[in-house]
C-alpha cells in the first residue's frame, strides 16, 4: 500500500488522531447501534445521512435529528440506548491498517494523542479492542471540552496536555468536521480518507 499520501511531512512535533473511522473502522458498527437505538425511539437514520454527520457527538447528532426531522428525542435516553448497543457490537470493530501503521511507527518517537468527540469509555473500549491503548500519551474526548468538532477544542487540550504548541502537531481525521476543527487549531490535517474509506450499505 502506497503510504505517502497519509506520510507526515516533517517538521512536526506531536500526532493527533481521531478514533472513529480514523483509527478505528468502527463506522458500520456505530450505524448499526444508531439504526437498533432509534428504533426503540420510533426514529431512524438514513446511511448517507449518517455519513455526513460523523466527527460530531452523540448528543449534537440528537440534537441536529430532531431539528431536521421533527423529533422530538431525549439525547441522554438515545445516548444511553445507542452505547449500549455499541458495546454489543464492539468485537466486531478493527484497527485501520494504515493509520495504525503511523502510529506504531511514532511508539516512543513523538507523544501522540487521541482527540475523539466520542464518549470517553468508549473511545478507550474501541482503543483496547484494537489493541492500540497503550501507546498514546493523552486521549481527549467529548467529556473534556466545551464545544466538540468542528469547534477546535478538542485538538487545543489535546496539544496542551502533550506540551506540544499546535502549529506543531499533525491531524490524522476522516470527517470534514474534524478537518475543519484542525484548521481552526492551527494545526495540518491529513485526511486518511485518501487511503481507506469504512464500507456502509448505504445505497
Amino acid at each position: 500500500m502506497d503510504m505517502s499520501a497519509i506520510a507526515p511531512i516533517p517538521p512536526y512535533a506531536a500526532l493527533i488522531f481521531d478514533c472513529d473511522g480514523t483509527l478505528a473502522d468502527t463506522l458500520p458498527v456505530h450505524y448499526q447501534a444508531w439504526s437498533e437505538a432509534l428504533q426503540t425511539f420510533d426514529a431512524e437514520m438514513d446511511c448517507d445521512w449518517y455519513l455526513q454527520h460523523t466527527g460530531i457527538s452523540t448528543v449534537d447528532v440528537v440534537r441536529i435529528l430532531n431539528e431536521t426531522f421533527g423529533y422530538d428525542l431525549d439525547a441522554l435516553l438515545v445516548k444511553a440506548e445507542k452505547h449500549r448497543r455499541f458495546q454489543e457490537l464492539i468485537s466486531r470493530v478493527t484497527a485501520i491498517a494504515p493509520v495504525a501503521q503511523i502510529v506504531e511507527e511514532h511508539v516512543g518517537k513523538v507523544p501522540m494523542a487521541i482527540a475523539s468527540g466520542g464518549t470517553g469509555y468508549i473511545v478507550r473500549q474501541t482503543l483496547e479492542t484494537i489493541r492500540l491503548a497503550h501507546v498514546f500519551d493523552v486521549v481527549v474526548t467529548s467529556e473534556d471540552a466545551l464545544h466538540g468538532k468542528p469547534a477546535p477544542d478538542l485538538f487545543l487540550l489535546a496539544a496542551e496536555q502533550l506540551g506540544v504548541a499546535p502549529a506543531d502537531c499533525i491531524v490524522y481525521e476522516d470527517s470534514e468536521a474534524g478537518l475543519e476543527a484542525a484548521t481552526r487549531a492551527g494545526m495540518r490535517g491529513i485526511d486518511v480518507r485518501s487511503v481507506w474509506s469504512s464500507v456502509l450499505p448505504c445505497s
